[in-house]
């Protein structure tokens, strides 16, 4: 269990929290709103190892009532002290489907029809099985005068551009399968939590983390099982990949190496990082570059991908996830990319205490996706 402070502000608005229950632990963050401001009352994390028997850091697949056992013992905490049951929750990108599909130019309504029918194309299991939504991509390759929402059917034909091609659009679209949005609505009920909403968990880090850039830029977001990979542009989601290695990798391959338990190999890895060696002059940074050489070379393969097909340059790339926490890695991520690399800092978008500065700012990468729910739950309180 870790929290950093509790009850430091009044409580001139009603509060809220963000919930991010990933593979190994489960955080929280909780705003509220003073003015135009929103200012950091708590946050804290629980591992969720010790629940499934296995060592803190390592990735789980709980079952449903073990979460939810979680998640009240990390809402009753002391330490973390939450105050408020309105809550955003994320659900894991593993759950959802998402891809760009190219559809012709039509009227919303027209649109709204064809996307079903196009979804079936990528969805492996019953349209009905799966909650749909999805977004128009604007395209800055030309501008595509907008159709009237009460377009006639025959307005709403596809739009010939003057070549006589059919003027197509980028959609992203995005499903969810039912079972999991009832798992997360059971495990928020039981926990009193009034949620009004439920969120893909990229959507909540970009909420956190991305600034006014309209250049391309990737989100390298290092979880516990698996890296995930996006691209976005004009705070758009592009292109998604996941890699199925991640921060537990390296405590596995330090545990093997050095024939230590796992507990272990997981404190040598957050203790010592690719900065220093042990007492003994054990070099643990020649380990744990092994398996992040192979994450960036992936990275720089999906980079080049999007600058060739879209020939425009991905400005910089973002660290998130609780393995982006690791000491040295944005120094070594520099080295490995041709751009500029930085640590998200998703606290420096609140009002928090000075002297919390530093620690906020080494823990904030792995707190993008609590701390972007909170904020999208704030601006619903306005």
């Amino acid at each position: 269990m870790t929290s950093f402070l509790s009850n430091l502000f009044g409580k001139e608005t009603l509060s809220v929290i963000g919930i991010d229950i990933g593979s190994s632990s489960i955080k929280v963050v909780q705003l509220k709103k003073k003015g135009a401001q929103a200012i950091l009352e708590t946050y804290g994390e629980l591992s969720l190892g010790p629940y499934a028997g296995v060592s803190v850091g390592q990735a789980t697949s709980l079952p449903e009532e073990k979460i939810t056992q979680a998640l009240s013992d990390l809402l009753k905490e002391k330490e973390v002290n939450v105050t408020t049951r309105l809550a955003g929750i994320a659900i894991p990108y593993s759950s959802s489907l998402m891809t760009v599909v190219e559809m012709p130019v039509v009227p919303p309504k027209e649109l709204a029809t064809m996307i079903p029918i196009e979804a079936r194309k990528y969805i492996p299991v019953p349209i009905s099985e799966v909650s749909l939504d999805w977004s128009v991509i604007p395209r800055d390759t030309f501008k595509l005068d907008p159709l009237p929402e009460d377009a006639s059917v025959q307005a709403a034909a596809p739009t010939v551009a003057p070549t006589g091609k059919m003027q197509t659009q980028d959609v992203l679209l995005v499903a969810i399968h039912n079972e999991t949005l009832s798992r997360f609505g059971n495990i928020a009920a039981k926990n009193q939590l009034i949620t009004s909403f439920f969120e893909i968990e990229i959507f909540s880090t970009m909420r956190a983390v991305l600034d006014q850039t309209t250049a391309p830029m990737m989100i390298f977001d290092m979880g516990a099982a698996t890296t995930k990979l996006f691209i976005v542009e004009r705070g758009i989601l592009r292109v998604s990949h996941t890699i199925n290695r991640g921060s537990q990798n390296i405590t596995s391959a330090i545990s093997k190496s050095f024939g230590i338990e796992v507990d272990k190999a997981e404190v040598m890895k957050r203790h010592f990082g690719l900065t220093d060696t042990t007492p003994d002059g054990v070099n643990v940074s020649k380990i744990i570059i092994l398996t992040l050489d192979f994450l960036f070379i992936e990275a720089n393969r999906i980079i080049l991908a999007y600058e060739k097909k879209y020939n425009k340059n991905v400005s910089k790339v973002l660290l998130v996830g609780g393995g982006s926490s690791l000491k040295g890695i944005e120094a070594l991520a520099q080295k490995n990319f041709q751009t500029e690399v930085y640590g998200g800092d998703p606290f420096s978008k609140v009002v928090t205490p000075a002297f919390l500065d530093e620690i906020l700012k080494q823990t904030g990468p792995q707190f993008a996706v609590a701390l972007g729910l909170a904020l999208r739950r704030l601006e619903e309180q306005a």
